[in-house]
């Protein structure tokens, strides 16, 4: 991973004294909340519906176990002991004090971690595939591009002040595991007659107008990723609205524009930039790329894991939906799962954050990954320590073996937490994971996304959910409208609104209805929900929601 230099720490330490005396200055009065507000976002401080919080950036979703625990003791001294795994890869403290804040800012620098970018009209946290580095079906390793682009954008003086925020994201694989086309710009990197370069999606993102990008470049060589970068913010700073923010995403700038003049634009904007770079990027990429070379695999015996795959039907579950295929023979992807039936979602105590970090340690090359699934991931584990990090995870209540599975569901914080929320979140993921756990179906239903938004802004990703659910305030009554067929990979669609939306004690019988018709409709036990949608359409699930009887009483 990319190990700060004398350059980085002194831009931090200096940031962060800075910030000291904003703060310093709020308390004492000398500034006003509104004059106060711009500059705490600048540091990824928010204001929520109780208390301040902060986020902190987890570039590209890659921590080492230092980090984690640096995370678990923010949590543990200076927040309510627990930290929030969010859908950016960031990590979000709820609870802490104004005048806290520059210190955790200095605790996280001492591990080379910050909060900056993570609010904002600015270009936010560049994530990357979860699996970055580990995956079998992986081109490159995205993440020396994603720390390249971490580096050009941070306090860029031409995109501080955007008319929105702006977010990247980067994948190494044909598999879409970092959402690319629900992004500002997303990156997936192809090659082309032995060449390594990018094929560039634009104009992709959810909230109240989702839509799912276009590719404005086929093949984009690697020497031109930063100008290039540069060039669709240039066209995006000069075109985008400043009228109205609810239309000043890049996605409506591409779509009242259109992606054809857009190119032209772009490309244009390219040319002039392009003379500009004078190769200092390919050194600085030239200096990134060894700091993320993958780590000595080594081979072991691998009997203690075939026996406890043999023996015991719980390790077996667990093994069979969290871990993935690993790039080199004998190793395995874990995905830890934060997901426990009845839990909040992306939530991890402290203690959990240490017992992750001590894993990574003595089993896991020292990495971790945060997904934007709100997951932790061990990206390279022997098969052998595989029996001793379930065991360690059982002790924990980390080991729920539901990736991927009706109870992994994504959530947004809700109205339990955010300012801008028109209903819960949580609780209705909470009543979801624990009522087909009393089912005992998840297994049966298999792979199935369940995605659940608490307003219009969509920061749980309902839009492209098998099964996306958001919550809206109806005449002061919490109302739960689903959507159908949405997709997040690389076959990526925006689900289909299926109807009316339902109160709150009606939405967990209406996800269940929804789910055993889909039991009965599908052709064989293989067909996916999100395969049965597509083969059958809205009609029959539409049916199973609103049933006959139902529709009549209203």
């Amino acid at each position: 991973m990319y190990n700060y230099s004398e350059f980085d720490s002194a831009f931090l330490a200096e940031r962060n004294a800075q910030f000291r005396a904003q703060v310093e200055r709020r308390i004492s009065g000398a500034l006003t909340e509104d004059e106060f507000k711009p500059l705490r976002l600048m540091n990824g401080l928010y204001l929520q519906l109780h208390a301040y919080m902060l986020r902190v950036a987890i570039p590209y979703g890659t921590l080492n176990s230092a980090q984690m625990r640096q995370l678990a003791l923010l949590a543990e001294k200076w927040d309510k002991g627990y930290g929030h795994f969010t859908t950016r890869q960031n990590i979000q403290f709820n609870w802490p004090k104004l005048r806290d804040v520059p210190d955790m800012l200095d605790a996280l620098a001492k591990v080379g971690m910050h909060a900056i970018q993570t609010s904002g009209n600015t270009i936010r946290n560049v994530t990357a595939d979860h699996f970055a580095g580990a995956a079998a079906d992986e081109v490159t390793d995205p993440r020396p591009y994603a720390e390249l682009i971490r580096q050009w954008s941070t306090d860029h003086p031409e995109f501080q002040f955007l008319g929105r925020k702006f977010k990247i994201a980067v994948t190494g694989a044909e598999a879409d595991r970092a959402v690319i086309r629900a992004h500002d710009i997303g990156l997936q990197i192809v090659t082309r007659d032995g060449a390594t370069g990018f094929r560039v999606i634009v104009g992709g993102g959810l909230g109240r107008t989702p839509m799912i990008g276009k590719t404005i470049r086929e093949f984009l060589p690697e020497a031109d990723l930063l100008p290039y970068l540069e060039a669709i913010l240039s066209v995006y700073n000069l075109l985008g609205r400043r009228d109205n923010k609810y239309k000043a995403r890049i996605k409506i700038t591409v779509h009242e524009t259109g992606i054809d003049e857009i190119r032209r634009m772009v490309d244009a904007r390219f040319v002039a930039l392009r003379a500009t770079f004078s190769g200092v990027d390919q050194l600085e990429l030239a200096r990134i790329v060894p700091m993320f070379a993958p780590p000595e695999f080594v081979q072991n015996d691998q009997s203690a894991f075939e026996t406890a795959y043999k023996t015991d039907n719980i390790f077996r579950s667990w093994a069979d939906t969290n871990l993935s295929a690993h790039r080199a023979e004998g190793y395995a992807i874990v995905s830890i799962s934060l997901k426990a039936h009845g839990a909040t979602p992306g939530d991890a105590t402290a203690e959990q954050m240490r017992v992750m970090a001590d894993l990574a340690e003595a089993y896991g090359h020292d990495e971790l990954r945060i997904s934007h699934e709100q997951n932790v991931i061990l990206p390279h584990v022997h098969k052998s320590h595989l029996p001793a990090i379930h065991s360690k995870l059982r002790e924990n209540g980390l080991a729920t073996a539901n990736i991927g599975l009706i109870s992994d569901i994504i959530a947004c914080p809700g109205m339990d937490y955010c300012a801008l929320a028109t209903a819960r979140s949580i609780p209705i993921a909470q009543e979801i994971a624990t009522r087909f756990d009393e089912l005992k179906l998840e297994h049966q239903i298999g792979e199935l996304k369940i995605k659940i938004s608490g307003c219009i802004n969509a920061c749980g990703h309902h839009h492209v959910a098998h099964i996306g659910i958001l919550g809206l305030d109806r005449a002061g009554v919490e109302n739960y409208q689903i959507t159908l067929g949405g997709d997040a990979t690389q076959t990526a669609a925006i689900g289909e609104r299926a109807g009316p939306g339902f109160s709150s004690d009606q939405i967990i019988p209406a996800i269940e209805r929804l789910v055993y018709a889909y039991l009965d409709l599908r052709s064989s036990p293989d067909e996916t929900f999100l395969q049965s949608y597509r083969r059958l359409g809205l009609s029959p699930f539409k049916a199973a929601l609103y049933p006959a009887d139902a529709v009549a009483a209203e």
